[in-house]
């Protein structure tokens, strides 16, 4: 009995320890799991950008440093263009008139359009620029 002791708590020690543990889990693919992918187009593909106010103020754009801001009435939609060798990235600053934050929701309407909806913002500062480089990827700040 005395040698079988030791054999016992051994199997029980190990029979419980067991049970308190987590379960192992295996690390598998993300593929259902990830999340939506970025918005990306083909890099040197033309592409048209698509800017919509759906905020109740006036928005305004401005596409090019030094140039002139573009203001934007609620519900109004504004179209640029990108894919020209002068100019192969966009990069468009935009605020709320009245200082409120703002926050841009992008989405790819198709192959070659990209489309902004600025609305009201949760958070301040909000987003304030939109980068589209010649790579394809999409930058909001």
């Amino acid at each position: 009995m005395s040698k079988l002791l030791p054999v016992v708590l051994a199997a029980v020690t190990v029979i419980i320890t067991s049970t308190n543990q987590p379960r192992a889990t295996f690390a598998g693919t993300c593929a259902s799991k990830c999340g939506p992918r970025p918005i990306e187009f083909t890099p040197g593909q033309s592409l048209r950008l698509e800017v919509v106010n759906k905020t109740r103020g006036i928005v305004k754009l401005e596409k090019l440093q030094g140039t002139e801001p573009i203001p934007l009435r609620p519900e109004q939609e504004l179209q640029f263009f990108q894919g020209d060798e002068i100019q192969p990235n966009i990069s468009l600053v935009f605020w709320d008139e009245g200082g409120l934050p703002l926050q841009a929701v992008i989405s790819k309407r198709d192959f070659a359009t990209l489309r902004v909806e600025l609305r009201p913002g949760i958070r301040n500062p909000g987003d304030r620029a939109l980068h589209m480089l010649s790579d394809g990827r999409i930058n909001v700040y």
